[in-house]
């Protein structure tokens, strides 16, 4: 070993990453963000800020949503970890929050809306049943530079409600009533 300490030597990190067992070699000081992009090859989630401010890093570790650039990688040892990649079902059919950004035309330049699609599945899973208010609060660590929020708001809403609140939604978070017409959301 030349001018190489124990401190920044690689680290194994193994955890579930999207529902797969996943191992990764990670200097001590690399983000969850960093290794997931560089690591794992997970691009989906995004550096925005680098501090924490803009929300568009956001992932569930554990089921809680963290910005992924705050985080050191090896404090994901042992955890589960979910991207914006593992929101779509097995056979790729999109998780209903994917669907109804979509259908409301949620997205605009994109950027942000893996950070706000991964807060506002923590959101539904906690609050099955929200409100505008409850919605905006909820959301409010997610920066989104393109739109005035209204179409993201309007997408949780539909979600929420096709989901029928509680029970209308299996663990993944995925609707029952897939096959729904679009409802009004908030206007």
């Amino acid at each position: 070993m030349t001018n190489t300490t124990a401190a920044t030597a690689l680290r194994a990190v193994r955890c579930t990453v999207n529902g797969e067992a996943t191992t990764f070699a990670v200097a001590p000081f690399r983000t969850l963000l960093d290794a997931l992009r560089h690591e794992v090859g997970l691009t989906g989630t995004k550096k925005g800020c680098d501090v924490g401010d803009c929300g568009a890093c956001t992932v569930l570790v554990d089921g809680a949503p963290v910005n992924a650039c705050l985080m050191l990688a090896v404090e994901a040892e042992g955890g589960a970890i979910e991207t914006v990649e593992g929101l779509a079902g097995p056979r790729g059919e999109l998780h209903p929050l994917q669907r109804n950004f979509m259908r409301c035309g949620a997205a605009q330049c994109g950027f942000c809306t893996p950070g706000i699609l991964m807060m506002a599945k923590a959101l539904l899973v906690e609050n099955p049943a929200p409100n505008e208010a409850e919605i905006r609060f909820g959301l409010a660590g997610n920066i989104c530079r393109c739109t005035g929020y209204t179409k993201i708001i309007e997408a949780v809403a539909l979600t929420a409600s096709e989901a029928g609140g509680a029970g209308g939604a299996d663990e993944a978070g995925r609707s029952s009533t897939a096959g729904a017409p679009p409802g009004r959301g908030l206007r």
